[in-house]
């Protein structure tokens, strides 16, 4: 049974001090839900997705600036453009991979980090050429106090959330995470410190979970929301399971900060407000390379 995860709420205050004199960074990971500056009624969205307002980019800017992110994996945006609508282009460069996906994969890394773009994982999209293709992983280098680290954005095929689920989707779901587990693998052989972090669409509910089995005997992972339950959008149930992940290998198991893992929830609680935000919460933790 998942623990409550009292969170840090991140809603009128300014952004928290950084420690003086503390080599730490926040990397976050935030699925923005069809960020787009495409119109209504473009024929490459969905029909009945709802169109995001003037307001709703000023308000997930606010959210992002208040995030103060070093490192934030994206998911579903569309682009740099549509990703300086919500993030500094002063403060960022964004990567995005070479793919005309709407849904992209995506990092925002703070100007003053030394970061270079890898080539993309190209196999987590098995469907390339689909109308909606499955997003590939972007890859990317950031230098942190003078040490590599190997960064993944990913977001999974969806429809196989439990490992009771069965069905084409689940089959995609372990293609993905064969390749997920290659990946690992050749950063265990390189003794490179990594994180992968995203959208897996995947609760992990048991430690006999098959794609975490698969993931962690590639490499020994550290998840850092284990163990905790998630309150983006929660009502007076509590808070419900995780599909979103921060998994860390490799020396990078040994950087992250105790009891730094945060959620941001938002303010607003009316339901429509989802569509008009994210259905997702960022989620961060802070990082000191030892």
């Amino acid at each position: 049974m998942f623990r409550i995860f009292l969170t840090i709420l991140l809603l009128a205050a300014a952004p928290s001090p950084r420690p003086l004199g503390a080599a730490e960074i926040k990397l976050a990971t935030w699925n923005i839900a069809w960020l787009t500056l495409r119109p209504a009624g473009d024929r490459a969205l969905p029909r009945d997705l709802t169109p995001r307002q003037p307001g709703d980019f000023t308000r997930l800017a606010d959210y992002a600036r208040r995030l103060d992110a070093d490192i934030l994996a994206l998911q579903e945006v569309d682009g740099p453009e549509a990703a300086a609508r919500v993030l500094d282009p002063r403060d960022y460069n964004f990567f995005f991979p070479d793919e005309r996906d709407i849904q992209r994969t995506g990092f925002a890394v703070r100007r003053t980090l030394r970061a270079i773009r890898n080539a993309d994982l190209e196999e987590l999209d098995p469907i390339p050429d689909a109308r909606f293709s499955l997003r590939r992983g972007t890859d990317i280098t950031v230098e942190v106090e003078g040490r590599m680290l190997r960064l993944l954005s990913v977001h999974l095929k969806a429809g196989c959330r439990e490992a009771s689920d069965q069905g084409r989707d689940c089959e995609t779901l372990m293609r993905q995470s064969t390749v997920l587990a290659g990946w690992i693998a050749a950063r265990r052989r390189e003794g490179a410190a990594f994180a992968i972090l995203g959208d897996f669409n995947r609760r992990f509910a048991t430690p006999q979970d098959a794609m975490l089995r698969e993931l962690t005997a590639a490499a020994p992972l550290t998840r850092a929301n284990e163990g905790v339950s998630n309150p983006c959008w929660s009502d007076a149930r509590g808070g419900r399971p995780f599909i979103g992940h921060i998994f860390l290998g490799g020396p990078a198991r040994g950087w992250m900060v105790q009891d730094s893992l945060r959620v941001m929830v938002y303010a607003e609680r009316d339901p429509a407000m989802r569509h008009r935000l994210s259905d997702h919460c960022p989620i961060s933790i802070r990082l000191r390379a030892g």
